[in-house]
């Protein structure tokens, strides 16, 4: 992975996540002193953007789309939510993100973590006309019959990388082989209802400890 300066002391470290910015969990804490001044304002924030997101997530077990383009709008919603709030935690809260990985069972964390990031790369796919080829309806049902919940992700040819600059590249292969890993050939839902849970988790660690670190 390649190197950055922490946004807090500037110490250059390599991150174990792509979203990190701070070198260590008291870096992290130092930061949100200086920049996070209304901590009710940012839990009321994050508990507002868990109920956006569990209210879109829930909708894909009730919607029955017409047709692909219908079923991956709604997919993409999900998506969308689901990834800002990682991406949210990864940045301003990486050690608590961290230790309510680790507290889980040792199978779970490759399956969560490869879960968020198939997530992040159909989230940067989410462009042009091939967009709804991420998905498809399951085997025994036809369009328009199945919820959204129901479809299941299809498996897609590697990425073309050569437009990309060098060090995008290793981002973009780890998210895709996450995707072809951990969601192709599974349900929507599924892979969702993964994300969702641990964001929560997570999301309740944070508010616990953003409390106590602003006393």
């Amino acid at each position: 992975m390649t190197s950055r300066g922490c946004a807090q002391c500037g110490t250059v470290f390599t991150p174990r996540r792509e979203h990190a910015r701070f070198c260590s969990p008291g870096c992290r804490v130092g930061w949100n002193r200086d920049h996070l001044t209304d901590a009710v304002a940012e839990e009321r924030a994050l508990e507002w953007s868990l109920t956006g997101m569990q209210d879109v997530i829930e909708q894909l077990d009730l919607d029955q789309p017409a047709d692909a383009s219908a079923a991956f709008s709604a997919v993409a919603e999900a998506v969308w939510w689901t990834t800002i709030i990682d991406a949210r935690l990864i940045r301003q809260y990486m050690d608590l993100y961290d230790d309510v990985l680790d507290a889980g069972p040792p199978s779970d964390q490759p399956m969560i973590e490869g879960t968020l990031a198939g997530l992040r790369f159909v989230r940067n796919q989410m462009s042009g006309d091939e967009r709804r080829c991420f998905i498809e309806p399951p085997a025994s049902a036809g369009h328009g019959v199945a919820v959204t919940a129901a479809w299941r992700w299809a498996h897609r040819p590697e990425p073309d990388l050569a437009a990309l600059p060098a060090h995008m590249r290793p981002w973009v292969m780890t998210r895709y082989q996450a995707y072809e890993q951990w969601l192709a050939g599974g349900s929507v839902g599924q892979a969702f209802q993964r994300a969702s849970g641990f964001l929560n988790r997570a999301a309740s660690r944070v508010t616990a400890d953003t409390v106590t670190s602003f006393r």
